[in-house]
């Protein structure tokens, strides 16, 4: 050739492209850098480049790419449930480029292992949490133990063939890892459109990439993100379609309590004192900026402090009222030795109940050796029932329970879906039949949280029975690249 081909390489999450290549289809994914004098492009558009080179038939160099071909055989294997088999193929026939929407308990990690298996490259999974990191690590070791498998994140630093990273640790070191990987895993993706977790799939050029989660919705609305960082939803499915085969039946049961007449003086008065500070301020609690704006606002006069005092102390009733406590005990008492996992949305009440109750207490404060063997022993049978906080939400795992009560929560689906998903692993026994209690304080704001909880579609998966109070209730790939996962990028 008179001329030199052009050449391809990684550097510092982008690409770099010289000399210039002939046509102009490419140009669209590059800009001019005047500090080298050369083409940079975005890591992230890696893939479409090397088609767009491959589709004008011009020959390049490329010494970007470092990730490599595995050989997995599994050793632990079984046959999928439908869901992930369609889940599987759904992702396939997208270019093995997107996302897949499942509940809680429906397998999300073996569908990842057969998501590995068909497209064998050097795979670089990220999690949440050190938790769910240790979770991955072992099922993948029982399942490839041939492999070199690796961590990044708690103190672990690794370079390996298959590496499990937190989030975090990913974000800090995207720019290395950016070329050695040929698959990405999000687990959990809807943590991932943030300005700081981001950098993991923008500076990576994986041409393959397999999001994973129970809710991609996210309150800022930037799950629209999501697409563009790991691909669009393959696949869906809800905890209604997958109750009584790979999930157990459920249902849904809300017991409403009524405040004392003395909690609801103080409530309504509360509440009073809030609204006409928020009145005064032009401040609605409807988004988070609203709330941003009350925190901000209340810290600037006495006024704006008393105001945050009063929703306080309205909220602490609400989520506190002794009448959620006689329900508590009664709900214990009907189900009666089984495991029971209750749930409340503040940590004091959660140190309220173990106390009331000597329930074993799990909250972010609890030290980690002190959380696994809580977990150890409520598996074991030793401890019939735990309460605890957000931190069994996401990342923890949680042994098999069927009765799960909610005395507080928050409006958000995920975590509502997170909580159902506690109960809904089928186990040993094939007619389980969870049940989740919800309770809920009448003429308080609990009202209008849960109503956002049920108005979600995610909610309306459920069989929901309503008791208004105590007092009445009683009760593009090529096909023939498929089966390696190529779309020649292997030149």
């Amino acid at each position: 050739m008179s001329r030199r081909s052009p050449k391809l390489w990684y550097h510092q999450g982008t690409l770099l492209l010289h000399p210039p290549p002939r046509g102009k289809s490419w140009i669209d994914f590059a800009t001019w850098d005047d500090r080298v004098e050369k083409f940079r492009i975005p890591a992230i558009y890696y893939r479409s480049l090397v088609e767009t080179l491959q589709g004008e038939k011009i020959n390049f160099i490329d010494e970007a790419k470092e990730f490599h071909s595995l050989a997995l055989n599994s050793r632990f294997e079984m046959t999928p449930y439908p869901h992930q088999a369609e889940a599987l193929e759904g992702w396939k026939q997208q270019g093995r480029q997107g996302i897949v929407v499942l509940p809680t308990a429906a397998g999300k990690t073996y569908l990842a292992q057969l998501a590995m298996e068909a497209t064998p490259r050097s795979t670089l999974i990220v999690v949440p949490t050190l938790d769910l990191m240790h979770q991955w690590y072992a099922q993948l070791e029982a399942a490839f133990p041939d492999v070199e498998l690796g961590l990044l994140g708690g103190g672990s630093h690794d370079r390996s063939d298959i590496l499990i990273a937190t989030y975090n640790s990913a974000a800090i070191h995207a720019e290395t890892l950016g070329n050695r990987y040929g698959l990405l895993i999000f687990d959990e993706c809807h943590h991932l459109p943030t300005d700081f977790f981001r950098v993991i799939a923008e500076h990576s050029i994986a041409p393959y990439r397999l999001g994973l989660t129970a809710t991609p919705e996210r309150s800022d609305g930037h799950e629209r993100d999501l697409e563009a960082l790991i691909g669009s939803i393959v696949y869906r499915k809800t905890s209604k379609d997958l109750s009584g085969d790979a999930l157990a039946n459920y249902k849904i049961v809300e017991i409403k309590v009524k405040l004392s007449p003395k909690e609801k003086e103080i409530y309504q008065t509360s509440i009073k004192t809030r609204n006409q500070f928020l009145k005064q301020k032009r401040i609605s609690l409807s988004n988070l900026q609203g709330w941003q704006l009350f925190v901000k606002e209340s810290a600037r006069s006495q006024e704006g402090r008393r105001a945050m005092l009063a929703h306080r102390k309205a909220k602490e009733i609400a989520l506190g009222t002794e009448s959620k406590l006689r329900v508590l005990t009664e709900l214990i008492t009907k189900h009666s030795p089984e495991p029971i996992l209750i749930f409340t949305n503040d940590n004091a009440t959660v140190y309220r109940i173990s106390q009331d109750f000597l329930i074993p207490a799990i909250t972010h404060q609890t030290p980690v050796k002190e959380r696994h063997l809580i977990l150890q022993n409520f598996k074991s049978g030793e401890y019939k029932t735990l309460v605890a906080s957000h931190v069994l939400n996401e990342g923890v795992d949680v042994p098999d329970a069927r009765i799960a009560i909610i005395l507080s929560g928050t409006g958000s689906a995920r975590e509502y879906i997170q909580r159902l998903g506690r109960v809904l692993r089928k186990g040993k026994t094939k007619d389980k039949q969870a049940i989740l209690y919800e309770v809920i304080a009448e003429e308080t704001s609990e009202e209008k949280t849960s109503e956002r909880r049920r108005s979600d579609p995610a909610k309306k998966q459920g069989q929901v029975e309503m008791f208004p109070s105590r007092k009445k209730d009683t009760t593009s790939i090529p096909k023939a690249a498929e089966k390696s996962g190529d779309y020649n990028i292997d030149h």
